[in-house]
Formats: structure tokens, sequence, C-alpha cells
């Protein structure tokens, strides 16, 4: 059973499998996979093989084995080739039957080369990540926010001192601080947040805001005189500023600290590789739209999705699916 797990991991990985689903059925139990955004059966196993499936991956993440009801999470270095890993991440519940499932996450290095839909989107980020304030980015579960943050971070790998705080870790990268949530050793985001601040890191990268408290944190941190990145639940840039003022951030803070809000999408193209798709806010249009109660994505989303939709590089389906945000 070891030798069969580890190969169906090895093809998964190569096939880009971004989520595993072991849940349970009548019978057993089904493997779905997620790839680009799409779920497929994979395969039914009988009850004995997928509980030996979970325990095998629950032992390898240090999970309690025997638990099978209440919420367990963990994580494990998974290695394709030699000196390349990618990270597991296992997150396991029983339903109201005492039936366990069992959720895997592929967290796959960030690659060299990438692609945005609209590349002077990517620039002006860029140049906005060399300035000190708050930068946040929104979008769904899957849609690279960590990627984003990193990648803007690592231009200044030489220049200035990177730290970030995370629940948990998901890129492991040996030149940035990396602290871990774990309110059990008294580390919650709160309690980090203020030591970063002691630690004095030029860039701080905040994993998400989950609450008025860190909200409030995350703001008076950028106005320490550095560079704050953090995610935050929204559906559109517009989205993220009434989030915010939902948290109870005052709009003088907010004048005051905010940089830029994004939110963004995984697009798939037509010649089935993906671009990052991007609705901001900075600047002038940033300062204008604080206070306001709108929603949605701006006008230039749609705008920009539609001309891709024209050149070939997205089918009208693609265009369709992702128009509103």
């Amino acid at each position: 059973m070891e030798g069969q797990i580890k190969r169906e991991l090895q093809i998964m990985i190569q096939e880009g499998v971004t989520d595993a689903y072991l849940m349970p059925e009548a019978a057993g139990y089904r493997l779905s996979t997620l790839i680009q955004g799409k779920l497929a059966l994979r395969y039914h196993f009988s009850k004995h093989s997928g509980q030996r499936i979970m325990a095998y991956l629950k032992y390898r993440s240090n999970l309690d084995i025997s638990e099978h009801r209440r919420p367990q999470s963990g994580a494990l270095e998974w290695e394709m080739d030699p000196g390349q890993k990618i990270n597991l991440r296992i997150s396991t519940v029983g339903d109201y039957r005492g039936q366990e499932s069992m959720v895997v996450r592929f967290i796959y290095p960030p690659k060299a080369d990438f692609q945005v839909l609209v590349p002077s989107h990517w620039e002006g980020l860029q140049v906005l990540a060399q300035q000190t304030g708050v930068m946040l980015f929104a979008g769904p579960m899957g849609s690279g926010k960590t990627t984003t943050m990193y990648r803007l971070a690592e231009q200044f790998i030489d220049q200035k001192t990177i730290m970030t705080i995370e629940d948990p870790v998901e890129i492991s990268h040996e030149r940035f601080l990396q602290t871990q949530v774990n309110p059990v050793a008294g580390m919650d985001y709160q309690t980090l947040i203020k030591t970063s601040l002691r630690h004095r890191p030029q860039i701080l990268i905040i994993g998400e805001i989950r609450d008025s408290q860190t909200a409030q944190m995350v703001i008076q941190a950028g106005l320490s005189g550095q560079l704050v990145m953090a995610t935050i639940h929204a559906r559109s840039a517009q989205g993220v500023l009434s989030r915010l003022r939902q948290l109870g951030v005052d709009q003088y803070y907010l004048h005051q600290a905010l940089l830029a809000v994004s939110y963004q999408r995984l697009i798939p193209l037509h010649d089935q590789s993906w671009a990052l798709h991007f609705d901001q806010l900075s600047g002038d249009d940033l300062t204008q739209s604080i206070g306001h109660e709108e929603s949605g994505v701006a006008q230039s989303w749609r705008f920009e999705l539609a001309r891709a939709c024209e050149e070939g590089r997205i089918t009208d389906e693609t265009y369709q699916q992702f128009k509103a945000g």
C-alpha cells in the first residue's frame, strides 16, 4: 500500500493536481482531484483501503492516527526528484457518522516564469512595493496570493530583511525569516506582529487578516515605516475596503496606511497555461474609493478579459466564467 500511495502521489504531482479529496461514501471512499480548477473523480476505494491511505498520510504528517472525528491539520515535504520538494498540507475531519475525510493540498514551488494577463498590473505592483505602507491581496483559495507576495518581496532579497507570519507556512524560503502561528505556544497573529516590530524587518508578510484586532495591527505596522503585505477575504478590490470597514478600521487610517488593494484570479489561457488577472486600486483611484460602498470588480477587469477573448488568448467560456470576478 505504501508503494502504491507514493506512486499515485508522484503521478498527481506530475499532472499538476492542486487538491485531492478522499471522502467517505456508502460502500467505502472516493478520491477526487482538482486540476486547473476542475474536479474529477479518480478512484473508488474500499473502506479498509481508504482508512489505510489516511493512516499513512496522517503518520507522515505527525497527526494522531487514532483520532477520526476531531479536525486535524498537518504538513509534510514530498520529494519529487533529488533536491526538488513540494509541500503537502493535510486536513482531516469526521462527519456526523464518525467517518473520516481527508483533503491534501499540493503547494508547488513558485515557477521562475509566470504570466500576467495585463503586464502593466504587475509592473505597477513592483513599483508600489518599493514604498512603505500596506498592500492587501484578495482572491479565492488557490489563486496565488501568497506567491504574489513572495515574488514582490524577492526583488529586494539582497537589500532588505523580510519576515513572514503565516498559518501555516506555505512556501519554504531560506532567505526569509518565516514564523508560524501556534496558539498552543502563545504565538498568535497579534503576538507575532508585535514581535515583528521589535525585529524591524523592512518587509513583513502576514498570511491572513481574520479579525478586527489583526486588521488594526496590520494597519499600525504599515504606519511604522515598513512595507506590510497581507491577504484578506474579499471578492474585489473595492470589497477589500468594505471588509476593512466591517473590521472597524477607521477611514483616516485607511488613507494614511494603504498603498494598494488587489484582487486576483488565475485565468486559464487557450494554450492550457495560466495567467494572473488583477483588479487593483492605488493612488488617486484608491483615495477616491475609500468610503464608497461600491462592490464588484472594476469595469477594466471585464474590458481586459474581453480583449483577451478577442485576441484568442482565452475562450468565450472562460470570459463568461470570470467576467464577474
